[in-house]
C-alpha cells in the first residue's frame, strides 16, 4: 500500500510548485468529479475523485491489485494540497494548478514537471 501512496501521488499531483509568483485562483466546483491521466504511462491505472465536501479519493490498481486511497484536500487559489491516508502513514503534499477546466486539469510538481489529468467518463450500467 506504500508504494501505491507514493508512486500515484507522486506520479499524479507531486509535490508544491517553488513559484510563488502565481496567484490566479481557480473554481473549486470544477475540480469536483472524477479525474484520469490524460496519458497514462505503461501499467498505471488509477481515477482521483474530488468531493465537493473536501474529500479526495484514489482509485487503482498496482501490482495488479485494486487499491484505494482516502483523505482530503483544500484549494486556495492555485495551490491544491491534500492529504492521503495509508495503513502506515498520511502523506501530505501540494500542487500548483497551471489548468483547470471541465474537461482538463493541469498541475505542476516540484520538479515542474506538469502532470495532465482528464476528466474521467462515467460508465453506464
Amino acid at each position: 500500500m506504500r508504494l501505491m501512496g507514493a508512486g500515484v501521488v507522486l506520479a499524479v499531483c507531486g509535490l508544491v510548485a517553488a513559484d510563488d509568483k502565481e496567484v490566479e485562483k481557480f473554481d473549486a466546483a470544477k475540480l469536483v468529479g472524477r479525474w484520469e491521466p490524460k496519458e497514462p504511462k505503461k501499467g498505471e491505472a488509477f481515477v482521483l475523485e474530488f468531493t465537493k465536501d473536501g474529500k479526495m479519493i484514489v482509485k487503482g490498481t498496482l501490482d495488479g491489485k485494486p487499491q484505494t486511497l482516502e483523505g482530503g484536500y483544500k484549494l486556495d487559489g492555485a495551490k491544491l494540497s491534500f492529504e492521503l491516508r495509508t495503513p502506515n502513514e498520511t502523506i501530505k503534499e501540494a500542487v500548483t494548478l497551471l489548468k483547470l477546466t471541465d474537461d482538463e486539469l493541469e498541475a505542476r510538481e516540484k520538479d515542474g514537471r506538469v502532470e495532465a489529468l482528464k476528466r474521467a467518463k462515467v460508465k453506464e450500467k
